[in-house]
């Protein structure tokens, strides 16, 4: 896997995306112990506010970003969002109100929206061969993971001698040097697409994901990583702090085990995927999530909630979130043409949060009203349907290449050189607007 860090290129991009995660990852305890302190039981309910208010700047602005990624100069846009984010982050240390949280979290993650899809959009074009790839989205999911440990961990030495305020100018200098990485390296050009009108140009990345069975699938099973994730991210500060009364440095390991789940995947990934094809290792990550919320549901109603039990647990769901989540890069990259894949991937962006933005609220909302067993069970619900809809919407046959006949276009069309029935790899794109039925 390591190998592809040979490409310089690559290798600094993935540098800039640790360094970022990592100051993101300190971020994200920090808004936990803020939310705390300005909120107190109530904390779940501001997270909740705090994450939505996140994936509205998500389903906004990546679609806007993806419809002109290719008409800018990558590199330039890259490095003004950083710069963006890190301004952002260097305000949040001097809130004293829950209102001026969701303001400065809503330009970060505005920001954050446009420079994501690009960021993703950018590497198959570093890493063009689909084995070399298929590494990177591993790394890269490896890179998020090991920022689920790392960061907390840090978070945890950080806190036995720092106050939380401190942790957000981590958040600043990773930005910051997220942007000097960048900074450091030529980008491929984007190819420019045809000229479009801003509402085709704004849709055609949806419109793709949508029209594409595998990519449907994908869809659906985000809803299940969104719902299992939510439960992580928004209510493990109530469990740890709250049920259980620990300290904030147990929150910090909390959060480390499900970042260890989803490490100890992603590492075992590359050469699974060499084996078995993605959809039933996706499959099976949303299968383990939604059991696993269910065990745990049933544990904490029988016999109270226990902190090693809870550790276990989050590292499961971990072990599923990046069974789900890893493999998806490689879905985008077969459903799309070169020049639509930075609307495709923003339309992964968009729409992947879309889900978070429904699981966000409603795990906090459930947490808040009725407990822990009621929000495990019906958030493993969420997941179960999110599992059963992927596989009746993503058929287990799913080859790239296809006979299929064209009646929408006339016989002397370039595309069809004479021959109205005939096979080639299949994306949905101005030739082919519907997914065929293949034979």
């Amino acid at each position: 896997m390591l190998e592809i860090l040979a490409d310089r290129t690559y290798r600094h991009l993935f540098a800039a995306q640790v360094v970022a995660l990592l100051g993101t990852g300190l971020a994200t305890v920090a808004l936990g112990l803020l939310a705390y302190d300005l909120a107190g039981d109530n904390a779940s309910m501001v997270l909740g506010t705090v994450f939505t208010i996140k994936m509205v700047a998500y389903v906004g602005i990546a679609p806007l970003a993806g419809a002109f990624a290719d008409r800018v100069n990558r590199r330039g846009l890259l490095v003004a969002l950083d710069i963006v984010r890190a301004g952002t982050a260097l305000c949040l240390p001097f809130v004293t109100e829950v209102w001026q949280v969701y303001v400065l979290i809503f330009a970060l993650q505005s920001a954050s929206a446009a420079f994501t899809p690009t960021f993703q959009a950018t590497i198959p074009d570093v890493l063009p061969e689909e084995a070399r790839y298929t590494r990177a989205l591993s790394l890269s999911r490896l890179a998020y993971d090991l920022e689920n440990i790392v960061s907390p961990t840090l978070a945890a030495l950080l806190l036995a001698v720092l106050s939380y305020n401190s942790l957000f100018l981590g958040t600043v200098i990773g930005f910051a040097a997220s942007a000097a990485l960048v900074v450091s390296v030529v980008l491929p050009s984007p190819k420019p697409s045809e000229p479009r009108g801003i509402y085709d140009r704004t849709t055609r990345g949806i419109r793709i994901y949508l029209a594409t069975p595998r990519l449907r699938g994908l869809l659906a099973l985000n809803l299940a990583a969104a719902a299992a994730g939510a439960m992580v991210l928004v209510n493990s500060v109530v469990l740890v702090r709250g049920l259980l009364g620990l300290s904030e440095s147990a929150l910090a390991w909390t959060i480390f085990a499900f970042g260890a789940g989803s490490m100890i995947a992603a590492l075992a990934l590359p050469r699974l995927l060499d084996r078995v094809s993605d959809r039933p290792v996706m499959v099976g990550g949303a299968v383990l999530m939604g059991m696993t919320l269910l065990a745990l549901a049933a544990e904490v109603a029988t016999h109270g909630l226990d902190w090693p039990f809870l550790l276990g647990a989050w590292l499961l769901i971990g072990l599923g979130y990046s069974a789900v989540l890893t493999p998806s890069g490689r879905l985008l990259r077969r459903s799309a043409h070169t020049v639509d894949r930075p609307a495709v991937f923003a339309a992964q962006f968009a729409l992947s949060h879309a889900c978070w933005l429904v699981t966000y609220p409603l795990s906090g909302w459930l947490m808040t009203q009725f407990g822990p067993v009621a929000a495990l069970g019906l958030l493993a619900a969420v997941a179960g349907a999110g599992m059963l809809l992927a596989l009746r919407v993503w058929p287990s046959g799913d080859p790239e290449t296809f006979e299929h006949t064209h009646d929408n276009l006339p016989l002397d069309h370039p595309h069809l050189r004479g021959v109205r029935r005939h096979a080639h790899r299949f994306v949905v794109d101005d030739a082919h607007p519907r997914w065929a039925s293949y034979l």
